[in-house]
C-alpha cells in the first residue's frame, strides 16, 4: 500500500512539474513577440500558406506594394504553376522562395521558422483565407512566437465556413509538441510507416 501510494505521489509530482514547464513555456511566448514587435515593427518579409493558386495571386498582388520584402510560399499550388503566378504579376523569381517541405499548417511554420531565424527575420505577413486565419494564428503565435519572430496577419476573404476550434486545438497541440521534442505529429506519423 504504500509503495502504491508513493509511485502515485511521484506521478502528481511529474505532472505538477510537466505543468509548470509548459505554463512558464508559454507565458515566454507572449513576451518574446513584444519584443520582435518592439524591435522590429515592420514586416521584413511575406509568408503565405499553401492552398488554393488564389492564396498566390493574392500575395502577388500584395507583394507588388511591397517591392523590397521576399515571399515564401509554403506548399502551396505545383512550383511551376506557383512561379508562373508571380510571374505574371511582374514579381521576379529572385524574390519569390517556394518551399514544398510542409505537409500541414503546422509544418508550414516548423520547417521554415529556421530558415527565417538564420536570415534574421524576425517579423512577417502572414497570408492566408480568412476561414483559415484563426488555425494559422494560433500556430504562429506558438511556433513563430516560441522563436522571437512576430507576425502580421492579412486574410484572404473566402465564402468558407470558418474552420472549428477542435482543429485550432488540435494544431495548437502538435506546435506545442513541436516545441517541447522538435517534432510534430505529421513527423511521427511518417517515421512510423511500414
Amino acid at each position: 500500500m504504500y509503495i502504491f501510494r508513493r509511485k502515485r505521489n511521484g506521478y502528481r509530482i511529474y505532472r505538477l512539474i510537466s505543468c509548470a514547464l509548459i505554463l512558464l513555456l508559454l507565458s515566454i511566448i507572449p513576451a518574446r513577440l513584444a519584443i520582435a514587435y518592439y524591435q522590429t515593427p515592420l514586416p521584413q518579409a511575406i509568408l503565405t500558406l499553401g492552398g488554393p493558386p488564389e492564396r498566390e495571386e493574392f500575395t502577388a498582388q500584395f507583394a507588388q506594394t511591397y517591392p523590397s520584402l521576399e515571399i515564401w510560399v509554403s506548399s502551396g499550388t505545383p512550383p511551376e504553376q506557383s512561379r508562373a503566378i508571380f510571374q505574371a504579376a511582374g514579381i521576379p523569381d529572385t524574390r519569390v522562395h517556394i518551399d514544398q517541405r510542409a505537409v500541414d499548417t503546422v509544418t508550414n511554420f516548423t520547417s521554415l521558422v529556421t530558415d527565417f531565424k538564420r536570415l534574421q527575420i524576425h517579423h512577417i505577413y502572414l497570408i492566408t483565407t480568412d476561414f483559415h486565419m484563426p488555425r494559422a494564428k494560433a500556430i504562429a503565435t506558438i511556433v513563430l512566437g516560441s522563436q522571437g519572430i512576430a507576425f502580421t496577419p492579412v486574410s484572404i476573404p473566402s465564402k468558407e465556413p470558418a474552420e472549428s476550434w477542435l482543429r485550432i486545438l488540435r494544431d495548437s497541440g502538435r506546435a506545442l509538441l513541436w516545441i517541447i521534442v522538435g517534432r510534430t505529429g505529421a513527423s511521427f506519423k511518417t517515421t512510423f510507416r511500414t
